[in-house]
């Protein structure tokens, strides 16, 4: 995203929800045990409850 050009702020946006929509729930982390961020906090709300 960093290298891209972008040809109007509607561009921007679009690139910045989808980089927001895989940094929250298609990242992988192996701090969160292989869970995506959302993955995670579903199952440890799952565990709480």
């Amino acid at each position: 995203m960093m290298d891209e050009h972008f040809e109007n702020s509607e561009n921007i946006v679009q690139a910045m929800c989808e980089w927001i929509e895989f940094y929250n729930n298609n990242r992988i982390r192996t701090k969160l045990k292989s869970k995506s961020p959302v993955k995670y906090r579903e199952l440890a709300n799952q565990l709480t409850a």
